[in-house]
């Protein structure tokens, strides 16, 4: 039995008919060949760091002054058959341009990856100054509420400013010969109404 699609036909059964494997969706895919070779871009960064860090010291200058003395000391004064390189130095120049032209680029992309490392700290820096100033505005709100709240209770400052004022006025009325309390006068004043 055969049914057209699209100006193709296709057999239609109940076995299905594999042209192909199908890929099973449950295991990973075998690795494919490559023709260039692979590399770890971390690896190859990490030694280009470790290259520029070893570039950017004193002991580098120091190794490649002495590699450049003896080079020219050796075609200088070396019998005529051991020289490699003779007066102008050519193959000295072009080592120290294939040493430069290597290193630049190593320098540049240590110097990227530590701009990559310094913008990840960046943001994280910039995130944690966000929730401290969030955290502090939150502090702020809630002292701000307790004062308010407070603003309304009796205070050891003002019990105590309440209670010397007390004592004064039952110092004067003990010098008057008579000490009334605030509810005997409440009493008083009622009876004199009746």
């Amino acid at each position: 039995m055969a049914e057209r699609e699209g100006g193709r036909e296709r057999a239609v059964s109940g076995a299905t008919a594999a042209t192909r494997p199908r890929a099973r969706l449950d295991q990973p895919r075998a690795p494919r060949r490559r023709i260039l070779p692979e590399w770890d871009p971390e690896a190859f960064g990490r030694l280009s760091e470790r290259i520029a860090r070893f570039l950017g010291t004193g002991r580098f200058i120091v190794w490649m002054t002495v590699v450049i003395i003896v080079w020219v000391l050796w075609n200088v004064f070396a019998p005529e058959d051991l020289k490699f390189d003779k007066y102008p130095f050519i193959f000295l120049t072009l080592m120290l341009s294939l040493q430069a032209s290597y290193a630049a680029p190593l320098i540049l992309l240590a110097q990227n990856r530590q701009d990559d490392r310094d913008r990840v700290n960046l943001e994280q820096d910039r995130k944690q100054n966000e929730r401290s100033i969030a955290d502090t505005e939150y502090l702020t709100r809630e002292i701000a509420a307790l004062r308010i709240g407070l603003g309304e209770v009796a205070t050891r400052d003002w019990i105590r400013s309440e209670l010397q004022d007390l004592l004064k006025e039952l110092d004067g009325h003990r010098a008057g010969g008579h000490v009334v309390f605030p509810a005997e006068r409440s009493a008083g004043r009622d009876a004199d109404d009746r």
